[in-house]
């Protein structure tokens, strides 16, 4: 096995595809995987039903509310049968993608995340959507126009649209509000700007013993080590940070990186200074032990989590939209996507599944029952969604701010190197108290000439 292949694989590749199948001696990593990992198989028929393989990674909390939505796909369309398979964690659904290609035991269809288009599509492993938007089977024009321009930019490379959005996420606050009142708060007013958030979160540190650290957080910078499998996921968040700055990634024609603006000094001067000012390099990076053990009053977090947070009944949360940053209000936006891969036996199938899951009835419900948030506009016109938000007030928390929710523009090449080239200098900035402005601009100028010269096939 090639072994350098093998290290990017468990500590750089997390929730990502691209690399793989884009390099010229992926046959022997492919071969090696295939031999690692079993379980790829598939079944095709139960009986007098199609069945249809899906993969995922939902977090364990969400498989319920899957459960379900899968039963009563299963109640709708009494001849398909959806068996999912849940993968634990982003690597090893990397690895069961990658080896499943090349085996040809690839799913029918998988929750993937958009970096994975690139690679897919230039592998030839997976379906254009406008092959299946033909005849009765077709979505209609307006169906497309009602799902969030976001959304469906993140479903498409290159104006092709090769995925669907099967829900949509962002980032909220989520805080303590007992925390609040202990340290004179008013727990219904939480933060709605940079300087209050750095000042609220200063309120709510405590080091009760004198001893330089802190038992208690008030704020969790989400910085993680940039190597490691949660560098793409600390990038993400922070661009919430960026747009509320006014910035972007990268410019339109993707020839210039933009992160290392003013705005994005901005950004990153804002993490440093919390960061450094909570002593956060001497606190656990396992924020939700520390949120539901009541040592840290707020956090960046997703509609995800609502099922967790619901089950603590010593816990009163609450979610409140993102403090505004200098230039707007914003958070980063994004969701899963489901593609149909061209090994399946039952494509037609396969696309009833992904056609089914966008309705707007079945969205109310699968945000009902997951915490997710809708992909499309007109959910909200369904009265038991309305009523449902109107009595989960963190949900809706969510759902308002897909309204000024922004995905970073489109990288089309080495967004892997990109985004661990932010990461750098995220980590540098704040673990390493490194001058943000030098930072993002060497990462800049690395990330500027891999856009000048993009990956070969």
């Amino acid at each position: 096995m090639n072994h350098v292949f093998f290290s990017l694989l468990h500590n750089r590749l997390r929730k990502r595809l691209s690399h793989f199948l884009s390099r010229s001696d992926s046959l022997a990593l492919f071969s090696a995987l295939a031999i690692a990992i079993a379980g790829c198989g598939k079944e095709t028929s139960s009986g007098n039903k199609v069945v249809i393989t899906f993969w995922h990674s939902y977090v364990s909390s969400t498989v319920p509310a899957l459960n379900e939505l899968l039963a009563k796909f299963q109640e709708e369309h009494p001849n398909i049968e959806v068996r999912a398979q849940y993968v634990p964690t982003g690597d090893a659904l990397i690895q069961k993608i990658v080896t499943a290609v090349q085996s040809k035991t690839a799913p029918d269809v998988s929750w993937i995340h958009s970096n994975f288009l690139p690679d897919l599509v230039q592998s030839g492993a997976i379906y254009r959507m406008d092959e299946f938007m033909t005849g009765p089977q077709s979505l209609s024009k307006e169906d497309l126009d009602d799902i969030f321009p976001a959304l469906l930019q993140q479903a498409r490379w290159r104006d092709t649209l090769y995925s669907m959005p099967m829900e949509a996420t962002c980032i909220g606050l989520l805080y303590n509000k007992e925390l609040f009142r202990k340290s004179g708060l008013d727990p219904d007013k939480p933060p709605a700007t940079w300087e209050e958030l750095r000042q609220t979160a200063k309120k709510l540190t405590l080091d009760e013993d004198g001893d330089g650290k802190n038992e208690q957080a008030g704020f969790f910078v989400p910085v993680f080590p940039a190597s490691g499998p949660w560098g793409d996921w600390m990038v993400w968040q922070w661009y919430a940070f960026l747009f509320q700055a006014g910035g972007d990634v990268i410019n339109a024609n993707q020839t210039k990186m933009l992160f290392d603006s003013e705005a994005g000094v901005q950004a990153l001067s804002l993490w440093k200074n919390i960061y450094s000012e909570l002593k956060l390099a001497r606190f656990t990076i396992d924020y939700e032990v520390a949120f539901a053990s009541k040592q840290l009053a707020m956090a960046l977090d997703g509609p995800w989590n609502i099922p967790r947070w619901s089950k603590f009944k010593n816990l009163d949360w609450m979610i409140a939209p993102l403090p505004a940053g200098p230039a707007k209000r914003a958070t980063v936006a994004g969701g899963e996507y489901l593609a149909i891969f061209r090994q399946s036996e039952h494509p037609k199938e396969a696309w009833e599944f992904v056609k089914w899951v966008i309705r707007p009835e079945i969205q109310a419900f699968w945000s009902m029952k997951s915490g997710y948030l809708p992909v499309r506009r007109s959910v909200h016109d369904v009265k038991e969604y309305q009523e449902y938000l109107n009595a989960n007030p963190a949900l809706k928390a969510y759902v308002d701010q897909l309204e000024v929710g922004q995905t970073a523009s489109p990288i089309d090449y080495n967004s892997l190197k990109i985004s661990r080239n932010i990461a750098d200098a995220i980590e540098r900035a704040t673990l390493g108290g490194n001058d943000p402005r030098t930072e993002l601009a060497q990462a800049a100028a690395k990330s500027n000439t891999l856009l000048r010269s993009p990956p070969t096939h």
